[in-house]
């Protein structure tokens, strides 16, 4: 089992920044694909950002690219997401997750482990 905390939520105004942070404790954490989610209301879930175990591949959103930064430290089972030029549209709740295969994970949305959630509110 992995269990996922998320911090760093919150509000923000247009322009701004904010990094979420996800530690993970439990099964090892160097081998698990990491990734951010959001979901904003009514609105389907979406994989925003993910890095491989190795960080040797990356996956970004079109809706992100260019503005959010997703990076891990495997030495402090943490991963990041540093998000800049946030927009009203960024307003989720952002969700940190794990998975053991990179394809059907950036693809298929396969997860082995969620984390419970972060609110991040931008206001314009």
């Amino acid at each position: 089992q992995v269990q996922l905390v998320e911090s760093g939520g919150g509000l923000v105004q247009a322009g701004g920044s904010l990094r979420l942070s996800c530690a993970a404790s439990g099964r090892t954490f160097s081998n698990l694909h990491m990734g951010w989610f959001r979901q904003a209301p009514g609105k389907e879930r979406e994989l925003a950002a993910a890095i491989s175990w190795s960080g040797g591949s990356l996956y970004r959103a079109l809706s992100v690219k260019g503005r959010f930064t997703i990076s891990r430290d495997n030495a402090k089972n943490t991963v990041y997401m540093q998000m800049n030029s946030l927009k009203p549209d960024d307003t989720a709740v952002y969700y940190c997750a794990a998975a053991s295969g990179w394809t059907t994970f950036v693809t298929q949305y396969k997860v082995d482990y969620w984390g419970q959630g972060t609110q991040v509110t931008v206001s314009s």
